[in-house]
């Protein structure tokens, strides 16, 4: 705790002299500044864009959107026509990360800042590939598109802001209100308390609170929970089971890149075996996990099921999962090799 207190006092001394969820995307005109990109949502978003160059795409990311910021992306003058656009939820939030995203596929470098032309192998050129949503511009001088969750934060006392503190204050392990976007006495009374145990400024901005707040949640996040990497040349396709106090739960499906890692649970783990399933795509057919042999209930597409019997009747497939080695300290990284998974299996006609 002192650590992180001295790691928070250290943050705002920088920053003070510069003092499964429904998600669509909505087009508007904005004042003359080029294409503005806003966040209505109660995440921090990191956004993409991409615009049509010759024959190609360029596609520069990240912008980072504050709850109820908006920022240019591409400034004036535009070219009217289809560009895109591509929004990911910060890692510091728990309940694994949202996209706001299309059917568009470029390229992006999920680790960094980038400016590329979208090649056509993605992998080739160590870039990861996202979906991007088509964005019909049709003014030289501005644009905005919105960023929206189910709710929208625009009624009398309610802001994007607010709903985007109180989810912070919820990830940084504070004990806060509902998000709901009101700053109710319970939330301001959870923000006092927060600043208190961090010997921070009381009157600090909600700007900068919401920087601190992401750092501090990002640092709890990477503390617990159950992380798999791929530590392959080919995309995965996995899933987790875990004992949990309803019964037992599977869930997936998540698509790991080469190189890429996710995180499954952010919370805290107990202290007993957790389970995988993962499947390689290859060239020759997929590739399964060698020694997986404790059968869970799973479905075609995204999935979250209590329970690991009669999986037919319960109109699920079944499949068999690897047991893990035992969680420490409430955290567990599982990394795929190429050497964990058995040869091909022949593809059906």
């Amino acid at each position: 705790m002192a650590r992180e207190r001295l790691f928070v006092r250290n943050l705002v001394l920088r920053l003070l002299p510069v003092l499964v969820l429904a998600l669509w995307i909505t087009p508007a005109q904005a004042e003359p500044n080029g294409w503005q990109l806003c966040n209505q949502t109660s995440f921090i978003l990191e956004a993409a864009t991409g615009r049509p160059e010759g024959r190609g795409v360029i596609v520069e990311g990240w912008t980072r959107l504050r709850p109820g910021e908006c920022k240019v992306a591409m400034p004036a003058p535009l070219k009217p026509g289809v560009d895109f656009v591509f929004a990911r939820s910060s890692s510091a939030h728990r309940g694994g990360q949202r996209v706001w995203n299309g059917n568009v596929p470029l390229c992006v470098d999920a680790n960094g800042s980038f400016s590329v032309e979208s090649p056509t192998s993605c992998s080739a050129m160590g870039l990861t590939k996202r979906g991007f949503q088509a964005v019909k511009i049709d003014k030289r001088t501005s644009w905005t598109t919105i960023f929206h969750e189910t709710d929208y934060y625009n009624k009398p006392g309610q802001s994007a802001q607010a709903a985007g503190v109180q989810r912070l204050l919820e990830d940084a392990g504070a004990d806060s209100d509902l998000i709901d976007g009101f700053m109710s006495r319970k939330t301001r009374a959870a923000i006092a308390t927060f600043l208190a145990e961090h010997k921070l400024p009381a009157n600090m901005s909600d700007v900068d609170l919401i920087d601190v707040l992401e750092d501090v949640a990002r640092n709890r996040s990477l503390e617990v929970g159950m992380m798999l990497c791929n530590r392959t040349d080919n995309r995965i396709w996995a899933a987790i089971a875990r004992r949990r106090p309803d019964g037992w739960e599977s869930r997936g499906w998540w698509s790991l890149d080469a190189s890429a890692c996710v995180r499954t649970v952010d919370e805290s783990l107990i202290a007993t075996p957790h389970y995988v399933y993962a499947e390689m795509d290859s060239t020759k057919g997929p590739r399964h996990l060698i020694g997986a042999n404790t059968s869970f209930c799973t479905a075609r597409s995204k999935f979250a099921i209590i329970g690991r019997e009669d999986c037919d009747q319960r109109k699920y497939q079944q499949a068999d999962f690897a047991e893990t080695p035992i969680p420490e300290d409430g955290k567990l990284v599982y990394e795929f090799f190429d050497r964990n998974f058995g040869p091909p299996e022949r593809k059906g006609p």
